[in-house]
């Protein structure tokens, strides 16, 4: 099979009066039956569908050139058919290219990874991914954008798109089928990165952090109150909470950099966070995860409530209270007050084989 060729084009005039104002979500009118077709045939018209299938018989060896991206044409071909971003589904649209190659760069992707992307949406982030040679697995809810992204990239065989609830999606299945027929070292992984859906933001981090069998980094464009949430709070916060530990156990986070909201339409405020994860071998040392985080889970039950009270229905509070003790902490310790490797001592002391 000859490799696609990617013919370099050159990008359409910028409307200085986009993004439009855009209409209230209630008053959305429905989409015409053939709205999508006439989107597509925008796109193309705009120069911006992805990938130009032209094989080079003569030159096998032709290398894929770069296809860049015009976000604004991109989103008016879009906004002109009523799509405008859904705030059932936590959609925004980026309007910067660069920001997907910062995004791209945080994972280190190189030419024969696999990617997890979750929530396409235009396929611009999709778009770079393809660019440096990785395989994209998408994962897009909104049938419409799943469709629009399927049909952008179908000439080429390194990007598959599954209109799925990612929240109910099988990845470990997904993503084992697409590893397979590829060829891995064994130590090899493959990494997630995503411009998400911000409204399942915990979800996907719940999900994906405990992967570290089959990811090796999870690179995530946050909402910035949802990063700091998960990356950064502080011991004795009212935003220190079981995600903290949870985020801490399964990986290493590190922020990346934040995103000037005027690259975003609507303009959240963002955050690109990595999450180094650990393998099983990593993992703090307890008899059981469920049961340390069932144990975490109530600790944080009763806010403000003191340790001895709200994990009596492990152990009585006197074997709480000196299981505290032996930990360095006061008998009248609150969670917040504990970091990680001080919840797992107090674990493999109070917990009962």
């Amino acid at each position: 099979m000859h490799p696609l060729v990617l013919h370099s084009l050159p990008p359409a005039p910028i409307d200085s009066s986009f993004p439009p104002t855009p209409k209230p979500y209630s008053t959305l009118s429905p989409l015409p039956h053939n709205s999508f077709a006439t989107t597509i045939r925008e796109l193309k018209t705009a120069k911006l569908h992805g990938f130009a299938a032209s094989a080079s018989p003569s030159n096998p060896k032709t290398k894929t050139q770069k296809q860049d991206d015009d976000y604004h044409t991109t989103l008016k071909a879009l906004n002109s058919k009523g799509r405008f971003p859904r705030r059932s589904l936590g959609q925004h649209y980026m309007l910067n290219g660069s920001i997907n190659e910062q995004l791209v760069g945080a994972a280190d992707v190189k030419e024969g990874d696999v990617v997890l992307e979750i929530g396409p949406g235009t396929g611009s982030l999709t778009n770079v991914l393809v660019n440096v040679g990785a395989a994209v697995l998408a994962i897009e809810k909104d049938p419409y954008m799943a469709a629009l992204v399927r049909e952008r990239f179908a000439n080429t065989n390194r990007v598959k798109v599954l209109q799925e609830d990612f929240t109910r999606c099988h990845i470990r299945s997904h993503m084992s089928l697409i590893m397979e027929g590829r060829s891995f070292v064994e130590s090899q992984r493959a990494k997630v990165v995503a411009n998400i859906p911000f409204n399942i933001s915990t979800d996907v981090v719940k999900q994906l952090l405990p992967m570290g069998d089959m990811f090796s980094e999870v690179v995530l464009l946050l909402q910035e109150e949802a990063a700091l949430r998960l990356v950064d709070p502080s011991l004795r916060s009212s935003e220190y909470r079981p995600i903290n530990i949870f985020v801490n156990f399964y990986s290493d986070p590190e922020y990346k950099f934040k995103v000037p909201r005027t690259n975003f339409f609507p303009q959240p405020k963002a955050t690109v966070v990595a999450f180094r994860l650990k393998q099983a071998l990593d993992y703090p040392r307890v008899s059981s995860t469920k049961s340390f985080f069932s144990m975490v889970n109530s600790a944080f039950n009763g806010k403000r409530k003191m340790l001895r009270k709200t994990l009596q229905h492990i152990c009585p509070p006197t074997e709480i209270e000196a299981a505290l003790s032996e930990v360095g902490f006061q008998t009248t310790s609150r969670p917040e007050e504990l970091a990680l490797e001080d919840f797992v001592k107090l674990h493999n002391l109070i917990s009962k084989p």
